[in-house]
């Protein structure tokens, strides 16, 4: 019973936030929707005992969502895409290029004849696809991905002494930029 009521919370907090993601008027509030959204889909993952998977979705959205936000505050005009902007565009043929991938997908689904299992599962189905998946290179892979997080936040600490609220300050309410050389950006 326990196991059904947390299913049911983390499948409608993951449809919700995901509708979130269309719903707010900015990037950076759009990639948390997204991430409690992937979230919730990993807590559905640990419901069905595939701890390993769950824990991969889990790092791998938080690490992706990160990069996203990092992004965000290098590069948009707006400071970290905080400003408001329309998340939606051409909301008709989505909608109808949405809806004709979900009638697909769901009469594969549910007409196909699928094949009964010849062989019975592992043991342990995870440590199966964990091998699988990557063989003796996770440990490598664990330290790349963290030095490629690593690299992404020294490049931008190194790169960005000074920020939007130093130049404009605190409210973004200077008429001119706080400069130290005259004739930047913003002058």
């Amino acid at each position: 019973m326990v196991t059904q009521v947390l299913f049911w919370v983390c499948a409608v907090c993951a449809v919700a936030s995901g509708i979130a993601v269309f719903r707010v008027d900015s990037m950076a509030r759009a990639t948390f929707a997204l991430l409690v959204s992937f979230l919730c889909a990993a807590g559905t993952v640990f419901l069905v005992e595939l701890a390993y998977l769950g824990v991969l979705v889990v790092l791998m959205m938080i690490m992706e969502m990160v990069v996203m936000a990092v992004f965000m505050i290098m590069y948009m005009m707006n400071p970290a895409g905080l400003m408001p902007m329309t998340m939606v565009h051409n909301t008709k043929a989505a909608a109808g290029i949405s809806t004709a991938v979900f009638l697909a997908l769901s009469s594969v689904a549910l007409l196909v004849d699928w094949p009964a299992r010849d062989v019975q599962p592992p043991a342990d189905p995870t440590a199966s696809l964990g091998a699988a998946l990557m063989g003796s290179k996770m440990l490598v892979m664990i330290i790349v991905g963290l030095v490629l997080f690593a690299t992404i936040v020294a490049t931008v600490v190194l790169a960005t002494h000074r920020g939007r609220y130093d130049r404009y300050g605190d409210r973004l309410d200077r008429a001119r930029a706080d400069d130290p050389v005259e004739g930047g950006a913003g002058q």
